[in-house]
């Protein structure tokens, strides 16, 4: 069984306190990483779901990761906490 958690912003896998993000306190937050949530906020917070599907894409491309691991990633996006609620 697949015990990976991951960023609740783009998916990427949580591997470590490393990618980990942070809150205002500096503590580390489990849930997003640190590209996605620094310092208790998101760090594009008008990003919408779909320019972070273009993101994901272009970065994955340029990375030449497998189109299976970019399609998972892709669709898992819209299940991700960020993108459930309306309020940022």
């Amino acid at each position: 069984m697949d015990n990976t958690s991951y960023c609740q912003s783009c998916s990427m896998p949580l591997d470590g306190p490393e990618l980990w993000g942070t809150e205002k306190d500096g503590s580390k937050n489990r849930e997003y990483c640190k590209f996605c949530y620094q310092h208790g906020v998101f760090t594009n917070p008008d990003l919408t779901l779909e320019e972070m599907k273009t993101r994901m894409i272009s970065r994955m491309d340029a990375d030449q990761l497998p189109p299976d691991i970019l399609e998972a990633a892709i669709n898992r996006l819209q299940y991700l906490k960020r993108w459930q609620s309306p309020v940022k």
